[in-house]
């Protein structure tokens, strides 16, 4: 013992002799003890000489005994500014990291390895960009050289911030769709409407629009609204918020994006057809456009239908032998790539549009314009929708990234995810761009062409780049009808989600109808106004299984300490006398009436109306023996002998308040409510003595069910059941003490850690407790006293009122 307390001594003693030293040696000393600390915190006391010599010695390399670790950290602490300076610069190197995720992986790039697959991958996706680009800007319905823009900006950042290593930054059309309606309502047609003199551009009807100040005006929108994208995206990244994309759930995004395809459809079918309508938006939009489409097909360009419906057919068909065959063909074969070259070199040698009056690009902007402001006074108009689409383009770049992140075991940060697509948008929307997230399209070729890392998304903006500069202007000739057919075949993937359904209704049929909902929701209300409305018939759903959980009672599996629910299992037997109950849902406000009616539909009676009607047959019981009808005895209660028994009375009997005199002396009977009465009220039996409830699955507790909880315990201590807990969480007895919950009556030994333990006290208390009727004293008082006894029927005891009947009586008073 005397030399396990001096081990136990030698480290405090060690250190009192180094803090005795740093206090008492002069500077110079402590400099020099400093300078020799420095070998020692990097290879453990003793230095590296020491750990040499240790080793050599046969030891191992092991923990540093305490004082020496005591000594080697006061050798710390002597360095002074020298090892905190070193700290703060490690310190916010990782900080920096942390923003700039390219100085995580950058420095460990293997070019050896990597970048052949980078630079293959970076052309394939940068082709696939530049159509897309060009494609995705019919959806904004800004003119089509603003998609290469957007196509080219947005990677430039995200390639310094981004934390995903595959994804490919640039549109997609379901947010291209949203900014497009957002751009069409704040812009539209009849805005721009001018006198023939002054006109540069004619529709069908001969209606003469400004079509230069509407795409300018339309440009400047989508610009705006893009750079309001980026500052939400920034500030829910800041306020690391990114929690918040855990409320669109997977069919909630599936009934969405198949929405947001059959939205993108329609909008590119008047354009395959070359028709031109009104650009319909909000409630029912989409049923419009549909209606004056069909009204108009007689004037389809059958030039554009055709070339629209081979790239359809094509496109589709070499995709699914991509699919197929991705294993043996090492690159998938581009093939919009080689669709629009061809289909530009159709249109340019047949001079389609000349001949047949086919709708071509016409012109793409050669090089970049100079950055631009916002129209902050737009901000007020657009910010409804500004908040829907950054969390859908959020939601859709994260997603994505994950499967890949997943797939290769790295991890990205959905916070820095969200800053970096935030100052991607503020960037880009300096510069004419639309909304930029990731295309799952394109993010495939990135990663099936061998990507690795995002230098191949900095190659394929290159390619972009190229496309600007050099080839915009080879393009110009491209029908719009093969653009649009781009788009529209690469929607297979969304409205394949439709098949998910009846997978969906086998498996939950909410996430079914969560699912069915938002897509019908989305198409008939319009993008954003269908999410919010998914998004919250989504939450109802959460909320109606919270306030509707399931419950039942539950029995023991004989020889074990297993409990299962009655109803689920042949073989449980419920203890005698006793009733168990599980709520599986946190109890609140809204479901505590759920609570109660489980309670009743167990135990098989209303503790309420047990009391009450036990009170009434005392009542009438006080009236018979007042008037010498009945007597009470220690052995029960009888009537007189020879006289008759006039003692069952009907409930519906008037009551004699009269005190008639009649001498009684008190004695303490015994009632047995379960048996025949001489009193004819119908009181129901109560066949248990104990109630267990099974709070495993309930994480919290409001107030109000604190109260009504307080309060179920009182009812059934009054017609002698004892209420007890088991498996509660641990949290909920300081929640329960904060609220005031446990008294003289409601005390913490009710609470037992499993249900099995509450039975086996209950089993224990039975078998030695008396059994006394707590009616005893109200029988003693009764023969005592000669006024009748005053018994107020309630439906609760009057302190123990819910929260919302004190307010309605406030109210009404």
């Amino acid at each position: 013992m005397g030399r396990g307390r001096a081990g136990a001594e030698q480290p405090q003693s060690s250190a009192l002799r180094v803090a005795r030293a740093i206090y008492s040696a002069p500077a110079s000393r402590r400099e020099r003890a400093a300078r020799r600390c420095r070998p020692t915190l990097a290879s453990g006391a003793g230095g590296p000489a020491g750990g040499r010599r240790a080793r050599a010695a046969g030891g191992s390399r092991g923990p540093v005994p305490a004082p020496q670790r005591i000594e080697a950290a006061a050798g710390c602490f002597l360095q002074g500014p020298h090892f905190w300076h070193q700290c703060s610069r490690k310190r916010a190197f990782q900080i920096a990291k942390s923003f700039l995720p390219i100085l995580e992986w950058l420095p460990n790039y293997r070019a050896k390895e990597w970048l052949i697959s980078d630079i293959i991958s970076g052309v394939s996706t940068g082709l696939v960009a530049t159509l897309q680009g060009l494609a995705y800007a019919l959806l904004v319905a800004v003119p089509v050289g603003y998609g290469l823009y957007s196509a080219f900006f947005p990677i430039l950042t995200y390639f310094f911030l981004g934390t995903s290593r595959h994804i490919s930054v640039g549109p997609f059309p379901v947010v291209s769709l949203m900014v497009g309606s957002v751009v069409l309502s704040m812009a539209p047609d009849e805005h721009f409407l001018i006198e023939s003199i002054n006109a540069t551009g004619t529709n069908a009807t001969g209606t003469l629009i400004d079509t230069e100040s509407r795409d300018a005006q339309r440009v400047l929108i989508a610009s705006t609204l893009t750079f309001l994208v980026g500052i939400l995206q920034v500030i829910f990244g800041v306020l690391q918020i990114g929690f918040i994309v855990r409320y669109l759930a997977d069919p909630l995004v599936g009934g969405f994006t198949t929405a947001a395809a059959f939205q993108v459809l329609v909008s590119q079918l008047k354009i395959v057809l070359n028709v031109s309508t009104k650009n319909y938006n909000g409630v029912l939009s989409i049923i419009y456009t549909l209606i004056e489409t069909f009204e108009k097909i007689g004037t389809t360009n059958i030039a554009d239908l055709i070339a629209g419906l081979l790239t359809i057919f094509v496109c589709m068909v070499v995709k699914e032998l991509n699919d197929r065959f991705k294993h043996k063909i090492p690159i998938p074969i581009p093939i919009e790539v080689i669709v629009t070259i061809v289909a530009t070199g159709i249109s340019y040698a047949a001079d389609l549009e000349k001949k047949y009056n086919a709708g071509i690009v016409k012109s793409i902007p050669r090089g970049f314009l100079p950055p631009e402001p916002p129209k902050v006074s737009l901000f007020s108009q657009m910010i409804a929708a500004s908040f829907s689409i950054a969390i859908v383009a959020y939601a859709i770049a994260v997603s994505v990234g994950k499967v890949y992140a997943t797939k290769y075991d790295y991890a990205i940060d959905g916070n820095q995810e969200f800053i970096a697509f935030g100052i991607s948008n503020i960037f880009s929307g300096a510069f004419s761009c639309f909304v930029a997230t990731t295309a799952l399209s394109r993010t495939a070729v990135q990663e099936s062409t061998g990507g690795k890392t995002q230098v191949a998304g900095i190659i394929s903006a290159g390619i972009v780049l190229i496309s600007i500069v050099a080839l915009g202007k080879l393009l110009e000739p491209l029908q719009k009808s093969v653009l649009a057919a781009v788009v529209i075949a690469n929607l297979k993937g969304m409205f394949m989600q439709v098949f998910d359904v009846p997978r969906l209704w086998r498996q939950n049929k909410v996430d079914a109808m969560i699912w069915v909902f938002t897509c019908i929701a989305s198409i008939v209300l319009g993008l954003d106004l269908g999410l919010l409305a998914g998004l919250l018939f989504g939450l109802l759903t959460v909320v109606l299984r919270v306030q509707f959980p399931s419950w039942g009672g539950f029995g023991n599996i004989p020889g074990t300490d297993i409990y299962k629910k009655v109803k689920d299992y042949k073989n449980v037997i419920e203890p005698e006398g006793v009733k168990i109950l599980k709520f599986a849902s946190p109890i609140f406000y809204a479901n505590i009436d759920g609570l109660k009616s489980s309670l009743k539909s167990t135990v098989g009676f209303d503790a309420v109306k047990v009391y009450n009607k036990r009170l009434k047959a005392l009542r009438k019981i006080q009236k018979l023996i007042k008037k010498g009808k009945l007597k009470a005895t220690k052995n029960g209660i009888i009537s007189e002998p020879g006289i008759n028994n006039e003692a069952f009375e009907t409930d519906e009997d008037p009551e004699d308040n009269q005190d008639l005199q009649v001498p009684t002396k008190e004695v303490e009977i015994q009632v047995d409510w379960n048996s025949e009465l001489p009193v004819k009220v119908n009181i129901p039996k109560v066949p248990i003595h104990s109630l267990i409830l099974d709070f495993g699955a309930v994480t919290f507790l409001d107030i109000v069910a604190v109260r009504s909880i307080k309060t179920i315990i009182k009812e059934f201590e009054r017609i002698d059941v004892r209420v007890y807990f088991a498996s509660y969480q641990d949290n909920l007895i300081s929640q329960l003490e904060r609220s005031a919950f446990f008294d003289d009556t409601v005390r913490k030994d009710m609470f037992f850690l499993t249900v099995h333990d509450a039975v086996l006290y209950i089993r224990n208390q039975m078998t030695y407790s008396d059994n006394k009727d707590p009616i005893f004293e109200k029988i003693a008082l009764m023969q005592e006293s000669k006024e009748p006894i005053e018994f107020t029927e309630t439906s609760r005891p009057g302190d123990e009122l819910d929260v919302q009947e004190e307010a309605m009586r406030r109210l009404a008073s």
